[in-house]
This record gives structure tokens, C-alpha cells and sequence, in this order.
């Protein structure tokens, strides 16, 4: 056995030797980042070639981020943009990159804070999920040089600018109340100023005098034909890439067909003149034709289950609860958010809950779980001057009601003919799983809550 003395020796020299490793340890990282401070801004100016800069800090706390996981069927995207990069100093949680999918933008956060020290792919690329995003130095500090700069100083006031002296007519109410300094008695008497009138502007050319280019002219140019005839070739984005797939795959899937009715809206027009202002002043929101709506094909999707349905192999899956996903238009293309439970919601919270995806869909915020389910689709054409039209069908939905513009019409009421607020809706449903009388009655049931609102009250 080992003796006490012994014991204590070899105790006290493995402190001393994690002590000298730790203070290697410090010196490694002071080392580095000294390196760092010197070599970024070279790299920076181009200077310092990527491999060079990579070689100066071989051997640091390096960690490389993979490509996260953005939905459960989503396996790549198209990295769009950088928002750093080589040699740049990013902080834990902040926006590096944005990566295109389908459906939604996925904008990635680092986990870590450090320098960037390379980039695993460009701009434009295909990336997929779990693969090499970036590489990143844990042990970089942030440079002193990306500090905020300092205020500039005040500069002083520079000496007022010498005064125009001004017309006599402007200076004779002046004269009349301040006596004139004297005069030295050498100086001879001013020259009286004379302004003349402005010169009138040359008359325009007349169109004959400006003639257009001859074709000779145009034939000196070879290549050259007058008039423009350019073409420009933009690579579609994935999201519209995928609106395309769909909308294919919904005619070439569903028996698609389309019955149409119309609308009187001057009820609902008078009811949103009448409480508009008192649903802004309480609830903050703006009271519009699309909740109302919402709300009557959630009662008229009630009344006829199988608009809620959808066809599933063999079966059919009756949906006992009303998801309604609304058709956003975004200028990168159109998305459908998802208001759930419409069934257990009254207008104003149906409005509140519309307004808020629609604000983030044309904010680019929406996420793939605000996209996700969806038993029935309501597209709103009318906001951009539609007088009628055939929507798609959401697949694997069965039903999508289309709203139109209201224009004044002449119909006819008890024998008269008057001008109304008149409104087409068309249904366009599958076949397949519905029929003419279930459709029909569908838009029947949502004509009668709409020309009457309060019916919605007492769910009659």
C-alpha cells in the first residue's frame, strides 16, 4: 500500500497539473480570440482567402448546426437568404438564414453564439433536413470593432448666411419706420435697381416638329425592331411550385362540379352600419361580411354533414366539428390558415381570429400549424372586384364556397322591380361524395341566415 506521503504527493501535483491545463486552457482562448480580431477584418476585405482564414483558427470550440426539422412532411427547402456571414459574429438565438419550403418560411435561429466560420451551402440550394447548415466558433468573441458607433460631436453653428437684399417695393414698409444709417459723405448715390419682368418660357415643341424615328434608323442597328418585345424568366418558388401540384391533383382526384345562387346583402349591409362603429370601439376589430359569412356556412354545414366530409380510401369521415381554412392571398401565393371550431365561436370572435392569421399571412409569419386540418374553405374573390367565379377544391376537403362582389341589380319583390345589393356564392364539391341536393341546399340554407342574420341568433 501506498503511504501517506506519497498519497499527498501525488495529490498535490495533479492539482498542479489541471491548474497548468486550465490556465493553458485560458491562454488557448485568449489566443484565439486575439487571432480572431486581426484576421476577421482581412477576411472581410478580401484580403485573406476562406481557407487561410479557416487554418488561423484550427484546434477552437467548434460546433457545426444541422439543417432543423420543419414539419412532419416537409425534408428539404430552398435556403433563400443569409443574414450573416463568413467572419461575422452571431449572437445565440438570432436570424442566421431562411430556408423556402412549400408551404411557409422557415427562418433559422443559431443555437449558439461565436463566429461563423463557414457556410455549407448557397444561396439558392437545396438543403434538407439534418444536414449541414453551418459551422460556428463557440469560442469567438465579438469583435470590438462591431460596436455601435459613438455619436458624432455637435459641430458648431456656421455663420449665418449673408441676407439677399430685397426689392424696394418689399423694403419700403421697412423704411417708412426705421430712419436709414448715414451715409459717408464720399460715397456716391446708389443706382436705383431695375427689375425686369421674367422672360416668358419658349413655347413647347409641336407634335409635328417632334418626329418619331424612321425605320432607317431602326436598320442601321442590326438586331434592332421598333417596339419592345422583352421577356423575362423568373424560377418559381416552392410555395407556388406546390399550389401548382395541388391544384392539379384536385381536379385530377376529385369530381369536381359547381351550383350557384345569390345573395340579397342588404340586411347584413344595414347590420354592419348599424353596430360597425360599437364592434371597433370594444373589440378593436373591424366588423366585416366575411365572419358573418363564416358563421352562416358553419350553420349550414351543420344542417348538411356531408359538405363537411371527405373521402378516405373506402370511407367517409364525417367531421362532428367545423374547421374553416381561409383563402389568403400573399405575394408569394396563396395560403389557407385554419380558424377552428367556427361551430363553438359567434361572429365578432370568428372576425378576431380571421383578422389575426390574416395579418400574419401577409406578414410572413404564418406557420405550417396554422395551416394544418381544415374541413371546409371559404374564398372571398369579391375583395378584388370578382362578379363570379369557380374556386377549386382544398383537397382532401370535399366543399369550398366562393364569395363574389355585391353590385346593384334589378330584381324583383313583391311584383316590383327595385335595385338591390345582390351577391353570387358558388360551391364547388366533389362529386363523388356529394350530391346536387346536398349542395343545392347547402347554399340555400346559407341564403336565408344571410338575407336575414338574425336567424344565426336563434339557429333557425
Amino acid at each position: 500500500m501506498l503511504s501517506s506521503k506519497v498519497i499527498t504527493s501525488l495529490r498535490a501535483g495533479l492539482s498542479v497539473s489541471m491548474a497548468a491545463r486550465s490556465a493553458r486552457s485560458v491562454h488557448v482562448a485568449a489566443a484565439a480570440t486575439s487571432r480572431l480580431s486581426r484576421v476577421a477584418p482581412l477576411y472581410r476585405a478580401g484580403i485573406l482567402p476562406p481557407v487561410m482564414f479557416r487554418s488561423q483558427f484550427r484546434g477552437m470550440a467548434e460546433s457545426i448546426v444541422k439543417v432543423p426539422n420543419m414539419a412532419e412532411s416537409i425534408t428539404e427547402g430552398t435556403l433563400t437568404q443569409w443574414h450573416k456571414k463568413v467572419g461575422d459574429y452571431v449572437e445565440r438565438d438570432e436570424l442566421i438564414a431562411t430556408i423556402e419550403t412549400d408551404k411557409v418560411d422557415i427562418p433559422v435561429n443559431s443555437p449558439e453564439s461565436g463566429v461563423v466560420l463557414e457556410l455549407f451551402a448557397e444561396e439558392g440550394s437545396t438543403v434538407t433536413v439534418g444536414g449541414n447548415l453551418f459551422k460556428v466558433d463557440n469560442a469567438g468573441e465579438k469583435p470590438a470593432g462591431e460596436s455601435p458607433p459613438a455619436p458624432e460631436a455637435p459641430k458648431p453653428a456656421a455663420a449665418p448666411a449673408p441676407v439677399p437684399t430685397p426689392a424696394p417695393a418689399a423694403a419700403a414698409p421697412a423704411a417708412a419706420s426705421a430712419a436709414p444709417p448715414p451715409q459717408p459723405k464720399s460715397a456716391p448715390a446708389p443706382a436705383p435697381v431695375v427689375v425686369s419682368a421674367p422672360k416668358p418660357p419658349p413655347p413647347p415643341p409641336s407634335r409635328a416638329a417632334v418626329a418619331p424615328p424612321s425605320q432607317s434608323e431602326y436598320e442601321e442597328i442590326p438586331g434592332i425592331i421598333p417596339g419592345s418585345r422583352t421577356e423575362r424568366r423568373v424560377k418559381m418558388n416552392r410555395m407556388r411550385m406546390r399550389i401548382a401540384e395541388r391544384l392539379k391533383e384536385s381536379q385530377s382526384t376529385a369530381a369536381s362540379l359547381t351550383t350557384f345562387n345569390e345573395v340579397d346583402m342588404s340586411n347584413l349591409i344595414d347590420l354592419r352600419k348599424k353596430y360597425g362603429e360599437l364592434v371597433q370601439e370594444k373589440y378593436g376589430i373591424k366588423f366585416g361580411y366575411m365572419s358573418a359569412f363564416m358563421k352562416a356556412a358553419t350553420y349550414a354545414l351543420q344542417q348538411v354533414p356531408a359538405v363537411n366530409a371527405r373521402i378516405e380510401n373506402d370511407q367517409i369521415v364525417y367531421h362532428d366539428y367545423v374547421d374553416i381554412s381561409v383563402a389568403v392571398a400573399t405575394p408569394k401565393g396563396l395560403v389557407t390558415p385554419v380558424v377552428r371550431n367556427t361551430e363553438a365561436m359567434n361572429m365578432i370572435q370568428i372576425e378576431s381570429a380571421m383578422t389575426q392569421l390574416a395579418k400574419k399571412a401577409r406578414d410572413n409569419a404564418i406557420t405550417i400549424e396554422d395551416m394544418t386540418g381544415g374541413t371546409f374553405t371559404v374564398s372571398n374573390g369579391g375583395v378584388f372586384g370578382s362578379l363570379m367565379g369557380t374556386p377549386i377544391i382544398n383537397q382532401p376537403q370535399s366543399a369550398i364556397l366562393g364569395m363574389h362582389g355585391t353590385k346593384e341589380r334589378a330584381v324583383v319583390v313583391n311584383g316590383q322591380v327595385v335595385a338591390k345589393p345582390m351577391m353570387y356564392i358558388a360551391l364547388t364539391y366533389d362529386h363523388r361524395l356529394i350530391d346536387g341536393r346536398e349542395a343545392v341546399t347547402f347554399l340555400v340554407k346559407l341564403k336565408e341566415v344571410i338575407e336575414d342574420p338574425r336567424r344565426l341568433l336563434l339557429e333557425v
